[in-house]
């Protein structure tokens, strides 16, 4: 009797770890985060989105009000497209609005960050947000006090 419940003791030990990396996984992964609302979708085009990933936010003032839907190249121009799906509840983002990639704390991931422009005018379904600020990339600005302070020497 002792030894079975010893090891129903160590089969819950067991469980409740596995429960908890899978709770770990989903929340490093970001997918469990609920869903965007009534979406509508807008791209912006970036010449370097750094390590942006699929499903990362998409915040307005520190909030939340989207996802990345998707990233892909643009034969075109040869930048990044970003598409984004934003929430409904927030639909009265001004056409002149600008995106930016920034980066949470120091090594953190990667998010969009929208400032609303000034216009009366709204994005709708497919719209491109025109202003736009690529991420940067810490290895480039390392390498470019490298190089800025060598330049001094003789």
């Amino acid at each position: 009797m002792k030894r079975q419940l010893i090891e129903i003791t160590v089969g819950l030990f067991v469980v409740t770890g596995l429960v908890a990396l899978l709770f770990l996984s989903f929340r490093v992964s970001n997918l469990n985060s609920d869903s965007v609302s009534d979406p509508y979708q807008v791209n912006a085009r970036f010449d370097n989105i750094g390590s942006l990933k699929v499903r990362a936010p998409v915040t307005m003032a520190g909030v939340r009000i989207g996802r990345v839907k998707e990233i892909r190249l643009d034969s075109s121009s040869y930048q990044a497209q970003v598409i984004m799906d934003i929430s409904g509840d927030y639909n009265k983002l001004p056409v002149d609005s600008s995106a930016s990639i920034n980066t949470q704390g120091l090594l953190g991931e990667q998010f969009v960050s929208l400032e609303p422009g000034g216009q009366q005018k709204y994005l709708k379904e497919g719209d491109r947000i025109r202003l736009t600020q690529s991420a940067v990339v810490l290895e480039n600005l390392i390498g470019q006090l490298l190089f800025k302070g060598n330049s001094n020497n003789p």
